[in-house]
């Protein structure tokens, strides 16, 4: 088992909030209004801004402040009590809010990252034995929960999907084209594969369907042939030289530095970041207890297309059944949505922090039912042999 700590507590008052503020209710397709008000649940949590992004503060610490957060507290808090779950705790900005507004939870964070490690359990330690912290990947989470949560409730699961501004300003690690550093990108330096494993090592016909694939480059093709004739590839800043020059020059301004979407597709293969998700979204989901949610930020359109998926799958009961004639197989929802389509970061946020214009929030409360369609059979079987 990674090695897990104990941090830090003082209760407050729970926000029984399941609305936006002003009493739009979280289900419309559009950008989160905001109140002028300021929520007292802010004020507990040390009053950390509407951002995902951490702020470097002058003494060098950082300042964590998580995207979307109103929405993300009201749908958590509206919850029962019981174990919390952040998937991706990065530095503790989501967990330390939804502990200070909520009395009945409890957490247990969890990241990859030994660094985020750290600098969630500084951020937490205010809520002593109310909160865990474990060096995991999120696929791991269910094994977690039975270790350190045996028998007790799940009432909601967070994954804050991407990579932080902390991991990515951070010009050792190797996500940023901004910087000159070794082509890196593994969240957890303790695994094997980097990114300059992948640009080094990858048929140029595979590089080019990852590219397409997590970068959505048009230009997929062209960039992984230019990749393959200037290897070996070693930094970021060769990397970014070579794609910028395989694009052609009226296509190079548009929609930001045109290595990108590169950096971003070789940073989600490095990671296996969707190959990661789509189970533990199952698992997260099966671990809920009745009325527990499940809320996933994600910041890139296949991470959002995945999520999209697996929750309409839990939520139609896995039914097979062709849409022109509707369900005969017997499918029960394990799951209810409880947005239409994803939220979105409001305007203001989005001036506030250029970063957060990419997510997308999207949650689910689990229902009675049993999870899966294995479950649902074996659970329809059982019901037929009483009967």
């Amino acid at each position: 088992m990674d090695e897990m700590v104990s941090i830090a507590c003082s209760r407050v008052i729970r926000s029984p909030l399941a609305a936006a503020q002003d009493g739009s209710t979280l289900s419309a397709n559009n950008r989160h209004p905001r109140s002028e008000v300021r929520p007292s649940y802010l004020e507990a949590a040390g009053g950390l801004r509407m951002t995902r992004e951490p702020v470097e503060r002058e003494d060098g610490d950082f300042a964590h402040s998580p995207v979307m957060m109103e929405e993300v507290v009201e749908l958590l808090t509206a919850t029962p009590g019981g174990v919390f779950l952040d998937a991706t705790v990065g530095g503790g900005g989501h967990a330390a809010v939804i502990l200070a507004a909520s009395s009945t939870h409890r957490l247990i964070g969890l990241d990859r990252d030994p660094e985020a490690v750290e600098a969630a359990r500084a951020t937490l330690q205010a809520f002593g034995a109310r909160a865990f912290v474990v060096h995991a990947r999120f696929d791991r989470l269910a094994g977690v929960l039975a270790e350190t949560a045996p028998g007790e409730p799940v009432s909601g699961v967070l994954f804050d999907l991407g990579v932080s501004s902390r991991q990515f300003d951070e010009a050792a690690r190797g996500f940023s084209y901004r910087y000159d550093a070794p082509l890196d990108m593994r969240m957890d330096p303790a695994e094997a594969v980097t990114a300059a494993d992948i640009v080094n090592n990858t048929a140029e016909a595979d590089l080019a369907r990852l590219f397409a694939d997590n970068g959505e480059s048009r230009f997929a093709r062209r960039i992984a042939r230019a990749v393959v004739a200037a290897r070996p590839v070693a930094t970021t800043g060769q990397l970014a030289e070579i794609v910028r020059y395989a694009i052609p020059a009226a296509a190079r301004q548009r929609g930001g530095h045109p290595a990108k979407r590169v950096f971003q597709a070789l940073r989600i293969a490095v990671n296996q970041e969707l190959e990661l998700l789509g189970p533990a979204l199952d698992d997260a989901m099966e671990a809920l207890a009745p009325g527990g949610r499940c809320v996933v930020l994600s910041y890139h359109s296949g991470e959002d297309r995945l999520v999209k998926s697996r929750f309409a799958a839990a939520a139609a009961g896995w039914c097979t059944c062709p849409p022109e004639i509707g369900c005969v197989c017997g499918a029960i929802p394990a799951v209810r949505l409880l947005t239409r389509g994803a939220r979105l970061p409001s305007a203001a946020e989005v001036n506030a922090n250029p970063r957060s214009s990419s997510a997308r929030l999207r949650a689910v409360e689990r229902l009675e039912a049993p999870f899966g369609p294995r479950a649902r059979i074996t659970s329809r079987l059982s019901a037929d042999e009483e009967a």
